[in-house]
Protein backbone atom coordinates (compact mmCIF):
# COMPACT_ATOMS: atom_id res chain seq x y z
CA UNK A 1 0.00 0.00 0.00
CA UNK A 2 3.01 2.30 0.51
CA UNK A 3 1.22 3.93 3.43
CA UNK A 4 2.21 4.73 6.99
CA UNK A 5 -1.25 3.76 8.24
CA UNK A 6 -1.53 0.89 10.71
CA UNK A 7 -3.46 -2.29 9.93
CA UNK A 8 -5.73 -4.48 12.05
CA UNK A 9 -5.81 -7.01 9.22
CA UNK A 10 -9.58 -6.99 8.72
CA UNK A 11 -10.70 -8.59 5.47
CA UNK A 12 -13.05 -6.89 3.01
CA UNK A 13 -15.72 -9.49 3.78
CA UNK A 14 -15.47 -8.84 7.51
CA UNK A 15 -15.49 -5.10 6.95
CA UNK A 16 -18.68 -5.17 4.88
CA UNK A 17 -20.40 -7.43 7.41
CA UNK A 18 -19.60 -5.08 10.29
CA UNK A 19 -20.65 -2.08 8.19
CA UNK A 20 -24.01 -3.70 7.42
CA UNK A 21 -24.53 -4.54 11.10
CA UNK A 22 -23.66 -1.00 12.15
CA UNK A 23 -26.11 0.47 9.65
CA UNK A 24 -28.85 -1.90 10.80
CA UNK A 25 -28.37 -0.86 14.42
CA UNK A 26 -27.92 2.88 13.89
CA UNK A 27 -30.06 5.46 12.12
CA UNK A 28 -27.74 7.75 10.20
CA UNK A 29 -28.74 11.08 8.75
CA UNK A 30 -26.41 13.18 6.60
CA UNK A 31 -24.94 15.00 9.58
CA UNK A 32 -24.22 11.90 11.65
CA UNK A 33 -22.82 10.07 8.62
CA UNK A 34 -20.33 12.85 8.07
CA UNK A 35 -19.40 12.94 11.76
CA UNK A 36 -18.74 9.20 11.87
CA UNK A 37 -16.69 9.21 8.67
CA UNK A 38 -14.63 12.20 9.82
CA UNK A 39 -13.94 10.44 13.13
CA UNK A 40 -12.82 7.27 11.36
CA UNK A 41 -10.55 9.24 9.02
CA UNK A 42 -9.05 11.05 11.99
CA UNK A 43 -7.43 7.75 13.04
CA UNK A 44 -4.27 6.28 11.59
CA UNK A 45 -5.84 2.85 11.06
CA UNK A 46 -6.30 1.70 7.47
CA UNK A 47 -9.19 -0.59 8.40
CA UNK A 48 -11.14 2.14 10.22
CA UNK A 49 -10.78 4.51 7.29
CA UNK A 50 -11.96 1.69 5.03
CA UNK A 51 -15.03 1.41 7.25
CA UNK A 52 -15.68 5.11 6.73
CA UNK A 53 -15.72 4.63 2.96
CA UNK A 54 -17.88 1.52 3.30
CA UNK A 55 -20.41 3.60 5.25
CA UNK A 56 -20.38 6.24 2.53
CA UNK A 57 -20.97 3.57 -0.09
CA UNK A 58 -23.83 2.02 1.88
CA UNK A 59 -25.47 5.36 2.71
CA UNK A 60 -24.59 7.26 -0.46
CA UNK A 61 -28.25 8.23 -0.91
CA UNK A 62 -27.63 10.77 1.87
CA UNK A 63 -24.94 12.55 -0.14
CA UNK A 64 -25.69 15.75 -2.06
CA UNK A 65 -23.66 17.76 -4.61
CA UNK A 66 -22.36 20.03 -1.88
CA UNK A 67 -20.57 17.05 -0.34
CA UNK A 68 -18.18 16.87 -3.33
CA UNK A 69 -15.78 19.32 -1.67
CA UNK A 70 -15.68 17.20 1.49
CA UNK A 71 -15.26 13.96 -0.45
CA UNK A 72 -12.29 15.28 -2.40
CA UNK A 73 -10.66 16.25 0.89
CA UNK A 74 -11.08 12.63 1.99
CA UNK A 75 -9.28 11.68 -1.21
CA UNK A 76 -6.41 14.00 -0.27
CA UNK A 77 -6.30 12.51 3.22
CA UNK A 78 -6.28 8.97 1.82
CA UNK A 79 -3.08 9.10 -0.23
CA UNK A 80 -3.16 5.37 -1.04
CA UNK A 81 -4.63 3.75 -4.10
CA UNK A 82 -7.02 1.41 -2.25
CA UNK A 83 -8.87 4.21 -0.47
CA UNK A 84 -8.69 6.66 -3.35
CA UNK A 85 -10.10 4.13 -5.80
CA UNK A 86 -12.78 3.03 -3.34
CA UNK A 87 -13.90 6.63 -2.87
CA UNK A 88 -13.66 7.48 -6.57
CA UNK A 89 -15.53 4.48 -7.96
CA UNK A 90 -18.03 3.62 -5.22
CA UNK A 91 -18.87 7.02 -3.73
CA UNK A 92 -17.91 9.90 -6.02
CA UNK A 93 -18.78 8.14 -9.29
CA UNK A 94 -22.40 7.42 -8.25
CA UNK A 95 -22.76 10.98 -6.92
CA UNK A 96 -21.57 12.44 -10.23
CA UNK A 97 -23.87 10.09 -12.16
CA UNK A 98 -26.81 11.22 -10.03
CA UNK A 99 -25.93 14.91 -10.32
CA UNK A 100 -24.43 15.58 -13.79
CA UNK A 101 -23.76 19.21 -12.88
CA UNK A 102 -20.80 17.85 -10.90
CA UNK A 103 -19.08 16.86 -14.15
CA UNK A 104 -17.77 20.42 -14.38
CA UNK A 105 -15.77 19.82 -11.20
CA UNK A 106 -13.82 17.03 -12.87
CA UNK A 107 -12.00 19.58 -15.05
CA UNK A 108 -10.78 21.38 -11.92
CA UNK A 109 -9.79 18.15 -10.20
CA UNK A 110 -7.95 17.07 -13.34
CA UNK A 111 -5.60 20.05 -12.94
CA UNK A 112 -5.02 19.67 -9.21
CA UNK A 113 -1.47 19.48 -7.82
CA UNK A 114 -2.33 16.28 -5.94
CA UNK A 115 -2.07 13.33 -8.32
CA UNK A 116 -4.59 11.40 -6.21
CA UNK A 117 -7.15 14.11 -6.96
CA UNK A 118 -6.22 13.95 -10.64
CA UNK A 119 -6.64 10.16 -10.52
CA UNK A 120 -10.09 10.69 -9.01
CA UNK A 121 -11.01 13.01 -11.87
CA UNK A 122 -10.12 10.20 -14.28
CA UNK A 123 -12.04 7.51 -12.40
CA UNK A 124 -15.12 9.52 -11.43
CA UNK A 125 -17.02 8.38 -14.53
CA UNK A 126 -15.73 4.82 -14.68
CA UNK A 127 -19.09 3.19 -13.98
CA UNK A 128 -20.98 5.10 -16.65
CA UNK A 129 -18.19 4.81 -19.22
CA UNK A 130 -17.93 1.08 -18.57
CA UNK A 131 -21.66 0.70 -19.26
CA UNK A 132 -21.40 2.56 -22.56
CA UNK A 133 -22.53 5.94 -21.24
CA UNK A 134 -20.79 8.83 -19.56
CA UNK A 135 -19.16 11.87 -21.10
CA UNK A 136 -16.20 10.40 -22.98
CA UNK A 137 -15.21 13.71 -24.64
CA UNK A 138 -14.87 15.17 -21.15
CA UNK A 139 -12.75 12.22 -20.04
CA UNK A 140 -10.53 12.63 -23.11
CA UNK A 141 -10.20 16.36 -22.43
CA UNK A 142 -9.10 15.68 -18.86
CA UNK A 143 -6.86 12.73 -19.70
CA UNK A 144 -4.99 14.14 -22.71
CA UNK A 145 -2.84 16.63 -20.73
CA UNK A 146 -1.92 13.83 -18.30
CA UNK A 147 -0.72 11.37 -20.93
CA UNK A 148 2.85 12.56 -20.58
CA UNK A 149 2.93 12.27 -16.80
CA UNK A 150 5.44 9.90 -15.24
CA UNK A 151 3.26 9.10 -12.22
CA UNK A 152 2.36 5.41 -12.36
CA UNK A 153 -1.09 5.87 -10.82
CA UNK A 154 -2.04 8.43 -13.47
CA UNK A 155 -0.78 6.30 -16.34
CA UNK A 156 -2.55 3.26 -14.96
CA UNK A 157 -5.85 5.09 -14.41
CA UNK A 158 -6.00 6.40 -17.97
CA UNK A 159 -5.28 2.95 -19.36
CA UNK A 160 -7.82 1.36 -17.02
CA UNK A 161 -10.65 3.63 -18.16
CA UNK A 162 -9.74 3.28 -21.84
CA UNK A 163 -9.60 -0.50 -21.49
CA UNK A 164 -13.13 -0.54 -20.09
CA UNK A 165 -14.47 1.86 -22.73
CA UNK A 166 -12.95 -0.25 -25.50
CA UNK A 167 -15.15 -3.22 -24.58
CA UNK A 168 -18.27 -1.44 -25.85
CA UNK A 169 -16.98 1.50 -27.89
CA UNK A 170 -13.57 0.55 -29.27
CA UNK A 171 -13.57 3.28 -31.93
CA UNK A 172 -13.47 5.97 -29.24
CA UNK A 173 -10.30 4.49 -27.79
CA UNK A 174 -8.73 3.91 -31.20
CA UNK A 175 -9.41 7.52 -32.18
CA UNK A 176 -7.95 8.87 -28.94
CA UNK A 177 -4.74 6.95 -29.57
CA UNK A 178 -4.66 8.05 -33.21
CA UNK A 179 -4.64 11.64 -31.98
CA UNK A 180 -2.61 11.37 -28.78
CA UNK A 181 -0.90 7.98 -28.91
CA UNK A 182 2.60 9.40 -29.19
CA UNK A 183 2.19 11.09 -25.80
CA UNK A 184 0.92 7.99 -23.99
CA UNK A 185 3.25 5.87 -21.90
CA UNK A 186 3.77 2.23 -22.77
CA UNK A 187 1.70 1.27 -19.73
CA UNK A 188 -1.24 3.43 -20.76
CA UNK A 189 -1.07 2.20 -24.35
CA UNK A 190 -0.87 -1.48 -23.38
CA UNK A 191 -3.77 -1.19 -20.93
CA UNK A 192 -5.91 0.94 -23.21
CA UNK A 193 -5.51 -1.25 -26.29
CA UNK A 194 -5.75 -4.61 -24.50
CA UNK A 195 -9.25 -5.38 -25.79
CA UNK A 196 -9.25 -3.39 -29.01
CA UNK A 197 -10.15 -5.42 -32.11
CA UNK A 198 -6.94 -6.41 -33.91
CA UNK A 199 -7.41 -4.04 -36.91
CA UNK A 200 -8.01 -1.06 -34.62
CA UNK A 201 -5.06 -1.98 -32.44
CA UNK A 202 -2.81 -2.14 -35.49
CA UNK A 203 -4.04 1.29 -36.57
CA UNK A 204 -3.24 2.72 -33.15
CA UNK A 205 0.19 1.08 -33.11
CA UNK A 206 1.01 2.35 -36.60
CA UNK A 207 -0.02 5.89 -35.75
CA UNK A 208 2.00 5.79 -32.55
CA UNK A 209 5.09 4.51 -34.39
CA UNK A 210 4.88 7.21 -37.06
CA UNK A 211 4.34 9.98 -34.52
CA UNK A 212 7.36 8.83 -32.53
Amino acid sequence: MKTELRFHGVTATQLRAVCAEFCDRNVLDARSLRAVVDALFATDWFDLRSMGIALLERRRALLVPGDAVWLIELVRASACWAHVDYLATKVIDPLVAKHPALLARLRRWGKDRDFWVRRTALLAQLGALRRGGGDFPLFAEIAAPMLGEREFFIRKAIGWVLREVSKKRPALVRDLFLEHGAMASGLTFREGTKYLPAPMKRQAEAARAVAR
